[in-house]
C-alpha cells in the first residue's frame, strides 16, 4: 500500500475516466470537451508520477543509470502491455469494426498517427488508442531526459517543453481548417505531461506552487467553464481556433493545482470524499476500464436486441448498460489479469537494495517507504503510485 496521498490520486483517476465515459457514452453526438479534461487530467497525473518516481529514484545513492532505466521499462511494460495488447487481440479475431488493417500502427503505439495521417476516426472502436500512443512515446524519451539531464536545468527543461507545446498550437490558424493533428501529433500533449513533470519537480526539492498559481487558479477555472458552458464553438475558423486554444490552455493551471493537492493529502470531507472506496476501487481499475470501453460498446450495441435498454445511442441507457458491464470487464482484468502480473515489479525495483539502503535518502519515495520505526529495510521501489493507468 501506498500513502494517503498517494491513494487520492486513484480518486483523480476514477474523475477522469467517469468523463470519459460520460463523452462517449451519454453526451450528445458521442463526444464532449469534458471526455478530452479526463484525457489532460491523465497527462498530468503520469507526468508527475513518472518524474517523481525516477527524480526520487537518482537522488538515492545506491542510484545507477542503466539499472533504473532498465526496470523502468520493464515495470511499465508489466502494466500497461499485457491487457493492451490482449485487445488487439481481441479485435484481431473478431475483425470488430472492421480494424485489421490499422492494427500494425496500433501494435507500435502509433495510434495518434494513423488517425492524424487520415484526418478520420476510423476505425473508432480503438480511437482511444491516441491518447495511450502519446503516452508511450512519452514514457519512451521522458525517462532519458529525467535520468541523464543534469538536475539543475530540469526545470528549465520542463518549462521549454510547455512552451514548445504551446508554441505548436499557433501553427493552426496557418491551415484554415480545424484538424485531428492539432489534438494528436505529441506536442499537442507535452504541456499536460511536462505541466506534471514540473509540478514534481517543484516537489522534488520541497518547493511549494507558485503563489501566482495557488491564487489564480479558480479564475483560470471560472474562465474556463464560462467559455465551455456559455459560448458555442465559431464557425469562423480564426475564430474557432481561439476558441480551442483558450479551453486546452486554461485547464492547465487548475489541474495542476489539484493533483498538487490530492498528492499531498486532502483533508476535511474532500479528503474523506477522495477516499471513498467505490472511488478508489474505480480509479485503481481505470486502465482497464479506459482500455475496454469502446470494446464493450460495440458488443452493446450488438447486443441491442436482447437488452431493454436503448444502447444504440447515447444517453441513460448506453452509459449504464456499457458503462456496467466495462467496470465488471475491468474490474475481472484486473483481479485475473493485471494484479498478478503487477506483482512481478517487486523484482526490478528502481535502486538496488543494498545494505547501505538502510541509511535515509533525501525525497519522497524514501520517506514514504519507511514506514514502522522498527528497523527493517526500506524498499527503494515504487508502492503503489504506478498501479494505475
Amino acid at each position: 500500500m501506498g500513502s494517503a496521498r498517494d491513494v487520492q490520486l486513484d480518486a483523480l483517476r476514477a474523475i477522469a475516466v467517469t468523463m470519459v465515459l460520460y463523452s462517449h457514452f451519454f453526451a450528445a453526438g458521442g463526444s464532449s470537451f469534458w471526455g478530452h479534461i479526463g484525457v489532460r487530467l491523465f497527462f498530468v497525473l503520469s507526468g508527475f508520477l513518472i518524474t517523481r518516481l525516477l527524480l526520487d529514484a537518482r537522488s538515492a545513492a545506491e542510484f545507477e543509470t542503466g539499472p533504473a532505466l532498465r526496470s523502468f521499462y520493464i515495470r511499465r511494460g508489466l502494466r500497461i502491455f499485457p491487457p493492451y495488447f490482449a485487445v488487439l487481440g481481441f479485435v484481431w479475431l473478431v475483425d470488430l469494426d472492421q480494424s485489421r488493417g490499422s492494427l500494425v500502427w496500433h501494435a507500435l503505439y502509433l495510434s495518434n498517427f494513423w488517425y492524424a495521417l487520415r484526418n478520420d476516426w476510423n476505425p473508432w472502436v480503438l480511437c482511444h488508442f491516441w491518447s495511450l500512443s502519446i503516452e508511450e512515446q512519452f514514457y519512451l524519451a521522458w525517462p532519458l531526459v529525467v535520468l541523464l539531464a543534469p538536475r539543475r536545468r530540469f526545470e528549465q527543461i520542463c518549462i521549454g517543453v510547455i512552451a514548445l507545446s504551446l508554441a505548436y498550437r499557433f501553427y493552426w490558424p496557418i491551415t484554415a481548417t480545424p484538424a485531428l493533428a492539432r489534438d494528436l501529433l505529441p506536442p499537442a500533449s507535452m504541456d499536460a505531461l511536462a505541466t506534471g513533470a514540473l509540478l514534481a519537480c517543484w516537489r522534488s526539492r520541497g518547493a511549494a506552487l507558485p503563489h501566482w498559481m495557488r491564487l489564480g487558479w479558480p479564475g483560470f477555472a471560472a474562465a474556463f467553464l464560462v467559455i465551455e458552458w456559455f459560448v458555442p464553438a465559431p464557425a469562423d475558423p480564426m475564430l474557432e481556433w481561439t476558441h480551442w486554444l483558450v479551453r486546452q490552455v486554461l485547464p492547465l493551471v487548475p489541474l495542476m493545482v489539484i493533483v498538487a493537492a490530492c498528492s499531498r493529502g486532502l483533508g476535511g470531507i474532500l479528503g474523506k470524499l477522495a477516499e471513498l472506496p467505490p472511488l478508489l476501487g474505480l480509479g485503481r481499475i481505470s486502465y482497464g476500464i479506459y482500455l475496454y470501453h469502446p470494446i464493450l460498446l460495440s458488443l452493446a450495441v450488438k447486443a441491442q436486441p436482447w437488452i431493454p435498454l436503448n444502447v444504440s445511442e447515447q444517453g441513460p441507457g448506453r452509459f449504464l448498460v456499457a458503462g456496467a458491464a466495462t467496470i465488471v470487464a475491468a474490474w475481472i482484468s484486473w483481479v485475473v489479469f493485471e494484479r498478478p502480473l503487477n506483482s512481478l515489479k517487486r523484482y526490478f525495483p528502481y535502486v538496488a537494495r543494498t545494505r547501505s539502503a538502510q541509511g535515509s535518502h533525501g525525497g519522497w519515495l524514501a520517506t514514504a517507504a519507511v514506514g514502522p520505526p522498527d528497523g527493517r529495510t526500506p524498499a527503494l521501489e515504487l508502492q503503489r503510485t504506478d498501479a494505475g493507468r
